[in-house]
């Protein structure tokens, strides 16, 4: 993988910058902030039910899953998650992400992150009561699966730097993995992708975007 640095984002938290494709993993402007805003505000707890099917499109540095996870814990619902990663991180870098000081996280909690990374790939295991995982090692191109899911969290580099992510075929695959009114929620509200996005079927709703972005886009599968 590409040489990737720590940078402070806006509200404090750690995002890592990939020199190679001149692209950070989360918002300059606060990575905490928008993964609250795009994935759990917008996508998570847009439904209300008590069991919840989500996938992951970047595990990256597990934010979303941790934050997932203390949703469920806060809503007291199940979640069974699946996470697509590519290229996981290397343990020294995830030691030094400072997701669990920024959030104030119990020791428990602290010991949940660092076991969302442990964990073994391609098995789905209890991280805790509520919140199972599963890791999965593969590119988004080659990714099919029997399950179908509530929410979709498209948190993939953007389609500046990563146009081949972005692509009628990949947000086709991503349809048929959807239930009947599941969404996809991404922090990208480019033309284009919202364009792809109704093309392959989905209704596309424009909401407000995170701290430093006016928009953001959430798809339902009708």
């Amino acid at each position: 993988m590409d040489k990737r640095e720590f940078k402070i984002t806006g509200d404090g938290s750690h995002t890592l910058y990939v020199e190679a494709l001149d692209e950070t993993y989360h918002s300059r402007h606060g990575a905490i902030q928008e993964a609250l805003h795009v994935f759990i505000n917008a996508g998570l707890n847009h439904f209300n039910k008590l069991e919840l099917n989500v996938l992951e499109i970047g595990l990256g540095t597990g934010l979303n899953a941790f934050l997932t996870l203390l949703e469920a814990k806060k809503r007291n619902i199940e979640i069974n998650y699946t996470a697509i990663e590519a290229f996981p991180l290397e343990e020294d870098i995830i030691k030094q992400l400072n997701y669990t000081e920024e959030l104030n996280s119990t020791i428990d909690e602290e010991a949940v992150f660092d076991l969302i990374h442990r964990v073994e790939w391609e098995r789905h295991q209890e991280i805790t009561q509520e919140f199972k995982l599963n890791k999965v090692n593969v590119d988004l191109n080659h990714y099919h699966s029997k399950e179908v899911f509530d929410v979709i969290y498209f948190d993939a580099f953007g389609p500046n730097v990563q146009p081949e992510m972005w692509s009628e075929a990949i947000f086709n695959n991503m349809y048929n993995h959807l239930s009947k009114d599941g969404v996809l929620v991404t922090y990208c509200a480019k033309g284009s992708v919202k364009r792809t996005l109704k093309k392959v079927g989905f209704e596309v709703e424009a909401l407000p975007g995170p701290p430093g972005k006016r928009e953001m886009t959430r798809a339902r599968k009708l």
